[in-house]
């Protein structure tokens, strides 16, 4: 297994991020996962995190080197971190629990498996076309289905940023399952928060990241991305990798000589301002998912 793997999380105009990001590897299967933190200062970064925790941590004891079911993998883990979230709302008392998108995916046997809950997205591209993405759990989404509003208006629409399906709150996350997609030599898997791609045309997108591997690309759809962003704009996050291939480049990761029962697990520590207050706020929020955890026991195995 070959791959090279980008992930960034821009804190924007925004006072605090709440979104995390983090991949998973094995010899023989690779997961990424990125969640999109909401219900006010530090409640959606406890969410996001422990979303991002509670899937590499279990990625780490269950791959090895690949998952049994990938499908029946995500979708019960997303659902127990909804669950844990419930019951610290609960617990402690709070008017609404804190949530979170997620989109996640594990590829292994060159297989892609994707699950997402809200409006952060996933990209499938090959050859500068676009074969593939999510579609949001959102209001304007549905507007688009509807006939109501243009898939340009969705990105000016008052309504663009109230999403139906997430992790946490009083209603259980409906966890979409992409049909599983075949991925092969040069194709660019992509995953963002709409803090990214709703300053990005999907064409600009394709455009590229075709033309280099994505430490290179990324880093240019960012500026892109934080050349148009206001004052009122949102956090930006995204991890993004190229399957195989490019056998010359010098940051790529190849599982060729690890051991089978070894995980490595890659989070981006997402910046939460300039106040001074950076390692105080992180402590919180491990101090709120530690407490989850010790109500709700360790993760099963």
């Amino acid at each position: 297994m070959k791959f090279t793997i980008y992930q960034s999380s821009r804190q924007g105009p925004r006072a605090y991020n709440q979104d995390r990001v983090a991949y998973s590897y094995s010899k023989d299967a690779l997961l990424t996962v990125l969640a999109d933190g909401m219900g006010g200062h530090s409640h959606g970064e406890v969410a996001a995190q422990l979303a991002v925790n509670v899937l590499t941590e279990s990625f780490q004891r269950m791959a090895l080197p690949v998952l049994a079911n990938p499908f029946k993998f995500l979708s019960e883990h997303i659902r127990q971190v909804h669950d844990a979230i419930d019951r610290h709302a609960l617990l402690n008392d709070m008017p609404e629990a804190p949530c979170t998108t997620i989109v996640a995916t594990i590829v292994q046997h060159d297989m892609l498996y994707c699950a997402h809950a809200g409006d952060s997205r996933l990209y499938h591209f090959r050859n500068g076309k676009l074969l593939f993405r999510t579609e949001d759990h959102s209001h304007v989404q549905v507007l688009v289905h509807q006939g109501l509003i243009s898939k340009e208006q969705m990105l000016t629409h008052p309504e663009r940023n109230k999403i139906y399906n997430c992790i946490g709150g009083e209603i259980p996350p409906q966890i979409e399952l992409a049909q599983k997609r075949p991925v092969q030599e040069g194709d660019v898997i992509l995953l963002c928060t709409d803090g990214l791609w709703s300053l990005l045309e999907e064409n600009e997108m394709a455009e590229i990241l075709q033309y280099g591997v994505v430490t290179d690309t990324m880093p240019v759809l960012f500026g892109l991305a934080e050349a148009r962003t206001e004052k009122t704009g949102d956090n930006m996050s995204a991890i993004a990798f190229n399957w195989e291939g490019l056998k010359y480049n010098p940051v790529a990761i190849s599982t060729a000589s690890m051991p089978f029962d070894i995980n490595t697990t890659i989070h981006d520590r997402a910046p939460h301002g300039d106040s001074g207050a950076d390692d105080q706020e992180y402590m919180e929020i491990e101090k709120a998912i530690a407490e989850i955890r010790a109500a709700l026991g360790k993760i099963p195995k």
